[in-house]
C-alpha cells in the first residue's frame, strides 16, 4: 500500500484530503487508531483515507471537523473529493471493488459490469438511457471497460458470481451480442479469472429475490455489501447487515448450478445464440 507520506497533496482532491487528515491527526497528537475511535471508524479506514485508496463519507468529514476543530475543513473539501464519473450512488461501490480481495456478486437480471463486453454494455446503457447521445454512451462503456481491468491482475481479486438463469436467456443486444457476451464468461472461467454459477429457474423461490447484490472483503478492513436497484444503489458496512447478506448469498450459492454444470449451460446456451445469429 501506498504510504501517506509518499502521496503528493497537489495530485488530486483525494490526496489533497488525506494529507490534510494526517497532517492535523499529528498535530494534534493522534494515532490512526485513536482518530478512528473518536470519529467513530477503524483505523485501518483513516489510513486508508490517508492514502487515498477511499473516499471518506459526508458524516465522518463532519465529525474530523469536530473532534479536530477545523471549522468546517473537511466539509468544505468533502464535495471536491467526492466529484466522480461515475453515477453517484455507485461511486464509492466502484472504488472499492479496485482494492477488494474478494468480490461476491449476484446477478438477477444483467451480467455484473466488470464481466460486460462493450457489446453488451453499450446494449444496456441504450435500453436504460435512449435519448443519450452516442457520444456519452461510448464514455460511458470505455469507463466501465476501464474498470473491467482490475480482472487482468492475476493475484486479485477472486471474483465469484452467481447469476440467474434469465441473464443467459434474455437476448439483451442480440443474438450476436449474447453470444460474445457468454464466451467471454466461458473464457474467464476456463482461464480461471472467475467463479461462475448459474441459479436455475428450477430453483424457485430463493433468498436473494429482491435486487442485486456485490460483497466484498478487504486485506485490512471490514467487508462490506452494496445492494442496488433501479437508478439507486447503497454501500453499506455495518456488520450485522453484512452477516445477513453473506448468509444470504451462501444460502443462493447452495441451490445453484455447480460452476462444471453452470458453464456447460453458459456454453450451450451460447451455440444456441450462434445458431440463431447464423
Amino acid at each position: 500500500m501506498v504510504s501517506p507520506r509518499d502521496l503528493d497533496p497537489s495530485e488530486s482532491p483525494q490526496a489533497f484530503y488525506g494529507a490534510e487528515v494526517r497532517r492535523l491527526r499529528e498535530a494534534a497528537g493522534l494515532s490512526q487508531d485513536r482518530l478512528g475511535e473518536l470519529v467513530f471508524c477503524s483505523g485501518a479506514y483513516i489510513g486508508q483515507i490517508e492514502a487515498a485508496t477511499r473516499k471518506p463519507q459526508k458524516d465522518l468529514s463532519i465529525r474530523l471537523d469536530t473532534v479536530l476543530r477545523t471549522d468546517g475543513h473537511f466539509s468544505r473539501l468533502y464535495p471536491m473529493v467526492t466529484r466522480t464519473r461515475f453515477a453517484e450512488y455507485f461511486t464509492a461501490a466502484a472504488e472499492l471493488q479496485a482494492i477488494a480481495q474478494t468480490i461476491s456478486e449476484y446477478a438477477p437480471a444483467l451480467v455484473p459490469g466488470l464481466l460486460q463486453t462493450p457489446e453488451y454494455a453499450q446494449a444496456v446503457f441504450r435500453a436504460a438511457q435512449p435519448l443519450r447521445s452516442a457520444t456519452d454512451i461510448g464514455e460511458r462503456v470505455a469507463l466501465r471497460m476501464e474498470r473491467s481491468q482490475i480482472l487482468d491482475d492475476p493475484t486479485r481479486p477472486m471474483f465469484w458470481v452467481v447469476m440467474d438463469e434469465s441473464v443467459i436467456r434474455r437476448p439483451t443486444g442480440g443474438a450476436a451480442v449474447m453470444c460474445g457476451q457468454l464466451s467471454r464468461l466461458s473464457n474467464l472461467v476456463r482461464d480461471s479469472r472467475i467463479i461462475m454459477q448459474v441459479l436455475p429457474f428450477s430453483a424457485g423461490a430463493h433468498a436473494l429475490l429482491e435486487g442485486a447484490l456485490c460483497l466484498m472483503t478487504f486485506a485490512d478492513a471490514p467487508p462490506a455489501a452494496y445492494v442496488e436497484g433501479p437508478h439507486a444503489g447503497q454501500l453499506l458496512d455495518d456488520p450485522a447487515f453484512v452477516a445477513k447478506c453473506l448468509l444470504s448469498y451462501d444460502l443462493v450459492r447452495a441451490v445453484a448450478l455447480s460452476p462444471e454444470a453452470s458453464l456447460a449451460l453458459v456454453e450451450s446456451v451460447a451455440e444456441e445464440y450462434a445458431d440463431e445469429h447464423d
